[in-house]
This record gives C-alpha cells, structure tokens and sequence, in this order.
C-alpha cells in the first residue's frame, strides 16, 4: 500500500480544472492508498470552518467518501488556509496535523511541514505569518461575520501578492540552514513540504549522514504527489 503527500491545490471555485483534477484523483489515485497527507494551501483562502460556501462542502464530503473506504486521511494548514479547523476535519474524516509534525514513514524519520515556516529571510513575511498564526488574532478574525472575513480573505491575498512581486526569487526560497537545524532537531533523514511551488527532490547532509528534502509542486498546470511505499519514493505528476 502506498502513502501519498499532496498541497498547495489553492482549491478555489473559480479554478473547476484544479478541483476536477483533484476529484479524480481522490476517485482513482488515492483509493486503495494507506493514507493521504494534504500539507497545506489545500483551498487558495479559508474564513473558518462556518464558511457557508459551497465548495468546501462539497470537498469535506469528497473526502470523507476516501476515508470511509479506508484511507488514512491527515491534513495541515498552510498559509493560505491557516484557520482550517477540526469542524472541517470532521466533517472530511481527516485528522488534523500541527506544523511541523513528525512521523515514521516505513522506518524513515520524516518531518512534514507546510513550509513557509523555513522561509527565514524573508523577514516581511515571517512577521506577517506570526500575526495570522497568533490565536489571539485567529479568534478576533473568526468572530467577525463572514462577509467581514471574506472581505479580509481579499485583501491578505492581494496583500500577498504585492509584498511578493517586489521580492527576489531567492528570498521567497527556505533558508538552507533552517532545514538543516529542523532535521536535526528532530533526528530526521527526511523532510517533505510544499508552499515554495518549486516541486524537487534536494539530497542533503545533515551532521555527515545523508538527508533528502523533498518538495511538492502545486496544481496549476499540473498535479503533483509524492508516492511513497517500503520500497521508493516517487514524486510524480500529471497535467490537470
């Protein structure tokens, strides 16, 4: 049986491709599997787990259809979709994941992250990231209507964008050092997250043994997973 590794889908209505493409393969790829770990951005905005819209319905009961034919079913907020909750996880049959969260995948000491956290230099936005984090703030937010929150959802996406498109690349990039320290700290060989959209498989060496770092690619023009079983890890993708 295999375990598969996904994010950043920034599953939105106005992209019926990216839902569609990830329909499918929740239908064909994913049955069957051991466990599916979604690790952020999954929607491209979250307002709360009370959000009436219909999209995030309608993928809750997507999810909880894989979960009820027996796969394991883990999901990790990310940046786009930080107040993802446990309503929404029930509803989906998934188990929610604290950022960063440890596991043993077939023997190999492996930390799964979101990402964004590894973006040290970019001091703009780890400051901005320790203010949405914040539980004092996530409360005062989620207690606005949400037409309020909606309205917010806006204005940090365009937000986004504006701080980003005066950024260089590399900026954007994890802080090599970070990965290292994170591994270290938790006796890993092996590190997956998304957020970067920069889907590739990095060797390391971490205190003179050999490490890998992988990073999952989002669902623009493709889709992109990493399978793994006791054998090999695979990071594949196909177009949406």
């Amino acid at each position: 049986m295999t375990t598969l590794f996904i994010s950043d889908l920034h599953l939105h209505a106005a992209e019926p491709a990216a839902v569609q493409a990830f329909y499918d393969f929740l239908s064909e790829r994913a049955l069957g599997a051991k466990a599916l770990y979604i690790l952020g951005d999954f929607f491209d905005a979250w307002i709360g787990d009370d959000d009436d819209e219909p999209l995030g319905h309608e993928v809750a009961a997507k999810l909880r259809e894989l979960a009820n034919s027996g796969v394991d079913i883990y999901l990790m907020p990310g940046n786009r979709d930080f107040v993802l909750g446990n309503v929404f996880a029930a509803r989906a049959g998934a188990t929610m994941l604290t950022d960063p969260t440890v596991i043993d995948l077939y023997g190999q000491t492996t930390v799964l992250l979101h990402g964004d956290s590894l973006c040290t230099r970019d001091q703009a936005y780890m400051a901005l990231r320790a203010q949405l984090r914040s539980p004092e703030w996530q409360a005062q937010a989620l207690a606005q209507p949400l037409q309020v929150r909606r309205a917010m959802a806006e204005q940090l996406r365009a937000k986004s964008k504006t701080m980003n498109s005066s950024k260089p690349e590399d900026i954007m990039d994890v802080t090599p050092e970070a990965v290292v320290e994170l591994l270290r700290e938790n006796n890993a060989s092996l590190m997956i997250h998304g957020h970067t959209h920069r889907p590739e498989r990095h060797p390391l060496t971490v205190d003179e043994q050999p490490a890998e770092r992988i990073v999952l690619g989002d669902w623009h023009d493709n889709a992109w997973c990493l399978v793994a079983n006791e054998d090999a890890l695979t990071l594949e993708h196909w177009p949406i």
